[in-house]
């Protein structure tokens, strides 16, 4: 489902919400479909073969509360789907589901299609800024190996900006096509990673959800309760998926930082095509959409998302008008 609406001098016009009974999958174009290929994948990565184990009903499949098994999972996918042959990240940081990250990326190439007569814009040509590429720099190697993108990754944790390096650095080909950049102020997100000279067609991020680590250890717990893993003796159990506290929470939690990308993004307007953000909480949205509004956004899509049971969303936004986008798409698409 896309809601879109265009800022105009009288009215906005939005399209309703899809009904429950046509909620998204996954894209289309996603190569997730179904369930996972663990003879194929363990082909790929032997080293996933231990962490396999068998349902009730006889599928194969891992068990998703210990953190060593979804980090496997993931580098046999990255390898089987992606050609991704070096991937790992240190414990305790942030190992994201790929499928949804894959649907982010898919979405936004259909949210460029639409500014290029139905046409993904493809190859090096187009450059996408990733807002906390954090250590797994999923997204640059996601949208690479689908849609040839090059990409500039920023992150506040050097640690993370240097594992990342280490992966792009290990897979031929990789590094004159992904840049890591830190960033120096944790009150900026555009500022000092965007340089002098540079614009961007898209750009994409996964907000930290939770406004405190006490939400996030609650958060946590709450997981292991519905895994059936809770343990008596462990207070704060780990999360499943990692993640370091730049990644989990900031003060405000995702309405404030996306708030403040808002804000901000209308300070470089002019620096980039589509910004975008995925929103987790849909009780955050009627915030999100009065603020694009204050800050004057020409065009919005929110575009729905689903995995399993999970529902989640990306919004993006433009400040450039009709006659900016089709200069910008002569310019930077047109071969």
């Amino acid at each position: 489902m896309t809601r879109r609406y265009q800022s105009q001098p009288a009215r906005q016009k939005r399209i309703p919400a899809t009904p429950a009974a046509t909620l998204p999958k996954l894209h289309v174009r996603n190569r997730h479909q179904g369930h996972y290929d663990f003879e194929h994948l363990v082909k790929k990565l032997p080293a996933l073969a231990p962490y396999v184990i068998f349902t009730p009903a006889g599928a194969a499949s891992i068990d998703f509360s210990n953190p060593a098994a979804v980090r496997a999972l993931n580098r046999a996918l990255l390898c089987a789907q992606y050609g991704i042959a070096h991937w790992d990240i240190p414990d305790g940081y942030l190992c994201p589901p790929i499928p949804g990250r894959a649907d982010y990326l898919h979405g936004l190439a259909d949210v460029l299609a639409q500014c290029n007569h139905g046409v993904i814009p493809r190859g090096p040509g187009i450059t996408a800024l990733d807002i906390g590429v954090g250590a797994n720099a999923i997204y640059p190697l996601l949208g690479q190996a689908e849609y040839g993108w090059r990409f500039v990754g920023t992150d506040i944790d050097a640690k993370a900006i240097a594992v990342a390096s280490t992966i792009v650095q290990s897979n031929p080909g990789l590094g004159s096509l992904i840049q890591l950049r830190q960033q120096p102020r944790h009150d900026q997100i555009f500022t000092e990673v965007i340089q002098a000279g540079e614009c961007f067609d898209l750009s994409l991020c996964n907000p930290p959800f939770h406004a405190s680590a006490a939400e996030a250890a609650l958060g946590s717990q709450r997981k292991w309760r519905n895994l059936g893993k809770t343990n008596a003796a462990r207070a704060t159990p780990p999360l499943n998926f990692g993640g370091q506290s730049n990644e989990l929470w900031c003060s405000g939690g995702e309405a404030s930082f996306v708030r403040r990308m808002i804000q901000q993004s209308s300070e470089c307007a002019a620096r980039v095509f589509w910004f975008s953000t995925l929103i987790s909480k849909a009780d955050n949205l009627p915030a999100v959409h009065e603020q694009l509004r204050k800050v004057a956004a020409r065009e919005v899509h929110e575009v729905a998302m689903a995995q399993g049971n999970k529902r989640s969303r990306f919004v993006a936004w433009t400040f450039l008008d009709a006659g900016q986008r089709e200069q910008w798409r002569q310019a930077r698409w047109v071969r």
